[in-house]
């Protein structure tokens, strides 16, 4: 996933990582590891980067992509020490947490915006309700809405090419929960990659096509894709900071996290990372194009951390339009 805003990053974390001893030998350094979400890939390595300035390379970062899911399933096996998480701890995975002895503490880092996008040359479609696109995503619509007049007689009678999250994605869990009304709830027939750079390219060459990704990496390739905007009943928004932020781009923005293993924090890279993290979060945040949270949610995170508030204050019930300030004063459950 090497968009021009993080091909830079990747070449100085490669390139961080190792020191030499006064002896000349090659000493591995301390290492953070991360995995997880592509969608908050992003600011992870935005913050490892220079975090691994700040620390003069005495501390590796690594940064890896294996989607939420698959970030989950490693973090919860003892591989990784944070995982990057487009959405909250589920169930299955508290519960495989709980198998192994892992404990996690709870911080939200971001807001972002699922942003639904069609080719520049679509001249038909610059608004779409959430009732349409629950058309044409719904299991319902698999083999039989193929085309964009099936669902606004105003429409070509052109085939439709859906491009989307892999089903590994927080990004499509989001998705289909807040369209479809049940999370992983979707019609198969479409174009699925956990490689956001896949879904860009495959709806920049396809005029009939509509696909959906994280705003960031539609801010980077917004010359080959056109964001179109979302009526969920009070008229078409777009993305933006200022629609995220007063709540109108409903119901496509949400929470992201980073989840941190409270055992890894006994060690003293990971307490000065997430530290270092917590309170650069907002710049960096803004760096790569996503939303930051208020001072007061960061410190909150760094409170939990020194406490060792582990848990989760979610439940498997809809995120959807969730007030993230009200919802971290509930109590934390493993």
């Amino acid at each position: 996933m090497l968009n021009s805003f993080n091909f830079k990053r990747i070449v100085v974390t490669t390139i961080l990582g190792v020191c030499v001893s006064a002896a000349g030998t090659v000493v591995a350094n301390p290492t953070v590891r991360i995995d997880g979400s592509s969608t908050v890939y992003p600011i992870a390595e935005a913050v490892a980067e220079d975090f691994q300035i700040a620390k003069r390379g005495a501390v590796r970062v690594t940064v890896g992509i294996s989607g939420t899911g698959g970030g989950f399933r490693r973090f919860c096996r003892g591989e990784s020490d944070i995982v990057n998480a487009s959405r909250p701890i589920t169930q299955l995975e508290r519960e495989a947490c709980k198998a192994t002895g892992v404990q996690y503490i709870e911080m939200p880092i971001a807001f972002d915006a699922l942003t639904v996008v069609v080719n520049p040359r679509n001249t038909w479609s610059k608004t779409i309700t959430v009732e349409e696109l629950k058309k044409f995503w719904e299991p319902a619509a698999q083999g039989n809405i193929t085309h964009w007049n099936q669902v606004n007689p105003a429409w070509p009678d052109k085939k439709i090419k859906l491009y989307g999250a892999g089903a590994d994605s927080g990004t499509f869990e989001y998705f289909t929960e807040a369209i479809v009304g049940k999370a992983k709830s979707s019609r198969g027939d479409f174009t699925a990659s956990e490689d956001d750079n896949v879904l860009v390219q495959g709806v920049a060459s396809d005029m009939f096509s509509l696909g959906f990704f994280g705003y960031a990496y539609y801010i980077e390739n917004n010359k080959k894709v056109h964001a179109v905007a979302v009526d969920s009943g009070k008229g078409g928004v777009v993305p933006s900071a200022a629609t995220v932020a007063d709540g109108s781009y409903h119901p496509l923005s949400r929470p992201v996290f980073i989840y941190v293993n409270a055992k890894s924090t006994d060690r003293p890279e990971i307490k000065e990372f997430v530290h270092f993290f917590m309170k650069n979060a907002s710049a960096l945040v803004s760096e790569v194009k996503y939303f930051p949270l208020t001072s007061e949610i960061y410190n909150l995170n760094l409170d939990n951390m020194s406490k060792k508030k582990v848990g989760t204050v979610f439940t498997d019930e809809s995120e959807v339009g969730v007030n993230l300030k009200e919802v971290m004063k509930h109590e934390a459950h493993l």
